[in-house]
């Protein structure tokens, strides 16, 4: 692997990510993906390494590191397991990330702690039944009554929404109409245990088996209106630049997916025999891998530089795009390969390589379709300009 210049900081994050990835995630990994359970014991150890808030300013109790340390820490976990590479990248770009970019200093108080700590967990809720890529017709109201928004309505595919460990979820909804006629998109703060917010774990996923998936419903749920966040009218917005963030964090998912699927079939193509050499030697399988090293490298050095702009403070929305594009297509090619590799044996559960080829494909999906990362792109490079 290329070093990227990276600090002593970051190599040391790394190596004990992978080391925590290799020891305490990998021998359960199979166990939780096969029974659905989402594991509270390993999210707290995750939390007690500090993978919760690592971006966040220490005086909140993050670890004060920039995003591409982050980025990092999800990708080794991916390597090993996609459902808790899931719960850590969704709890830092979905959850603790619109509070502590457009919280207020009480509301980060109030909640930023209790989330780097690991204590509780924060979801967002932008996704609907009828609101997927076109996330602006989400059917969700907010009204406000007095000092209280009353919402109503539901969410769909929310991560860590419904757990023991989950507290708090920013809820994106329709406030009002401007003056255009548009819909006023607003984000509110509903913590879990508010009257009229009822959760439901979705079960018979495919994919992330081990993460938690909820179902949110709102039925007359009253907050106070201090639980707005920022500004009323800029939950599209703030929307907008989550997913920005969070595209990083899915393209980490898929690099760090293709990295430990290459790894599994080089593995296994070393060890495997037919005619009495091992199948690395043919030279359909060597050119197989080598497409896969050099897929995943040129993945990489997207999306660090994608990281390295927004670190910089840095326009990296395009790059955001790319880098989610690029790397979760190239986790496809390379873990469709791995399981050609393996042959027979790569179609059965006792093989890793078949979770990671049913966890592949929801990176293509969540935080934005590939169709919606090209329309991204084509915007940004002036293919509608007039």
């Amino acid at each position: 692997m290329v070093d990227f210049g990276l600090t002593d900081e970051q190599k040391i994050l790394r190596h004990s990510v992978r080391e925590f990835a290799e020891k305490t995630v990998a021998p359960a990994a199979k166990e939780l993906d096969e029974n659905e359970e989402f594991s509270i014991e390993i999210t707290k150890k995750m939390a007690k390494m500090g993978l919760f808030g690592i971006y966040v300013s220490e005086n909140y109790g993050g670890s004060g590191m920039d995003y591409l340390s982050y980025i990092i820490a999800v990708e080794e976990l991916a390597r090993i397991d996609g459902s808790h590479a899931a719960t850590v990248a969704a709890a830092n770009s979905l959850g603790i990330g619109p509070i502590y970019y457009y919280g207020n200093k009480k509301q980060k108080d109030t909640w930023l702690p209790k989330l780097c700590s690991g204590k509780i967990l924060a979801s967002f809720g932008l996704t609907e039944p009828d609101a997927g890529s076109d996330a602006g017709a989400s059917r969700t109201t907010a009204r406000l009554e007095g000092n209280n928004w009353i919402i109503d309505g539901s969410k769909i595919f929310i991560t860590n929404s419904t757990s023991q460990l989950s507290g708090v979820c920013t809820v994106q909804a329709t406030t009002g109409y401007k003056t255009d006629g548009k819909k006023e998109i607003s984000c509110i703060i509903v913590p879990n245990d508010t009257p009229g917010f009822v959760r439901k774990t979705m079960k018979g996923k495919m994919m992330w088996r081990a993460s938690d998936t909820g179902e949110l419903f709102f039925d007359d749920c009253k907050v106070p209106k201090e639980n707005l966040l920022g500004e009323r009218g800029e939950g599209f917005h703030q929307m907008l630049q989550t997913l920005d963030n969070g595209r990083l964090a899915i393209a980490a998912m898929g690099l760090g997916g293709a990295q430990g699927a290459y790894e599994m079939a080089l593995k296994y193509a070393k060890e495997r025999k037919q005619f009495g050499v091992p199948i690395s030697t043919f030279q359909s399988i060597s050119f197989k891998l080598a497409d896969m090293a050099t897929e995943i490298e040129a993945a990489r050095c997207l999306l660090y530089h994608a990281c390295r702009l927004r670190d910089q403070d840095l326009p990296f929305s395009k790059e955001a795009a790319m880098a989610k594009l690029y790397c979760s297509e190239v986790f496809g090619r390379v873990v469709d390969e791995a399981v050609q590799i393996h042959g027979g044996y790569g179609l059965m559960k006792e093989y890793n390589i078949e979770r990671f080829y049913r966890d592949q494909k929801l990176l293509t999906i969540g935080e934005g379709t590939s169709e919606i990362q090209r329309l991204v792109i084509s915007r940004k490079i002036g293919c509608f300009s007039t």
